[in-house]
């Protein structure tokens, strides 16, 4: 399953994507006797919704859905977590970057924090202020927990897995690199673009294997695989398991590839009307433009 966050005439709402429309998957239900939870949160939290939902689905047929289905041009995609409990990011998770950037391969994950002020929806506006001069773009595929989680196997770890998402790591370089600390530069508001759905696990059969790409003003800037991560998914939730608990809708971003502006040579930098797209293999793609205030 493909769930999104939507917004149709003025009200809010999750459901499935399939194709060009969205099946609104509490009132399916309801029409079934089948409870959902209300909330795409709740959904997550649920032992039991994930089951239930593909229970509905693969015992109605197409027009029995099409009868609850709205075209997505009609909707506006939402964030699909608008406040998630914590916003966890790798920083040098891929060789290509720690390439590019000149750093030392990491002997553990390198770990820092998003507020959830950051967070945006697809097609919402990424805010540069005046004041910023390097702005810059990341492209990550971002799990989303599903389960509380604390001290877990390698082996074990994608049973703690909801899905996965797409996430846009912002950044300020001329704030980030000010001081020993990265937080400064990643926690502008608007500075986590997420979207735009969330792809349930057993729908992605090798997450290791996905290709990731960014455009920025249709030129392609990044072009990378998860397969180049250094720590893959399961062990980026043993390693932060081992330090924290970890909660039903964290969002864990993995870390990006090469072809970010500030490797560049000349560095290429995000300006005003700078419209970023990224994609990736089996989740989806997720735009945003830049703008100033």
């Amino acid at each position: 399953m493909k769930i999104v966050k939507y917004q149709y005439k003025g009200k809010e709402n999750y459901g499935i994507m399939q194709s060009e429309k969205l099946v609104c998957l509490t009132d399916l239900a309801k029409n079934y006797e089948i409870d959902l939870p209300n909330t795409i949160e709740d959904f997550i939290k649920s032992p039991t919704a994930e089951k239930n939902a593909d229970r509905i689905l693969a015992e109605t047929t197409s027009s029995e859905r099409d009868a609850f289905s709205i075209p997505t041009s009609e909707t506006k995609l939402l964030t699909p977590i608008v406040s998630p409990p914590k916003i966890l990011c790798l920083g040098l998770n891929y060789a290509s970057h720690v390439n590019e950037t000149n750093e030392k391969r990491p002997d553990q994950p390198v770990v820092f924090m998003k507020p959830n002020t950051t967070v945006i929806g697809p097609n919402d506006k990424i805010i540069k202020r005046p004041f910023v001069e390097q702005l810059d773009y990341e492209a990550e595929l971002a799990i989303v927990i599903g389960k509380q989680a604390k001290d877990i196997a390698i082996s074990e770890a994608p049973n703690y897995v909801f899905g996965y998402t797409i996430l846009n790591d912002v950044s300020a370089r001329d704030f980030q690199f000010k001081g020993s600390q990265w937080t400064p530069g990643k926690s502008f508001d608007t500075f986590a673009p997420i979207g735009p759905c969330i792809t349930t696990r057993k729908q992605v059969p090798n997450i290791n294997n996905l290709a990731i790409k960014t455009w920025v003003n249709g030129e392609l800037r990044q072009d990378g695989n998860t397969r180049d991560m250094i720590f893959s998914v399961s062990e980026i939730i043993y390693h932060l398991s081992r330090i924290m608990t970890l909660k039903p809708c964290d969002i864990i971003a993995t870390g990006t590839p090469s072809g970010v502006g500030m490797a560049m040579r000349p560095q290429k930098w995000l300006n005003v009307n700078d419209k970023v797209k990224i994609e990736i293999e089996g989740i989806g793609i997720l735009d945003n433009t830049v703008e100033e205030k």
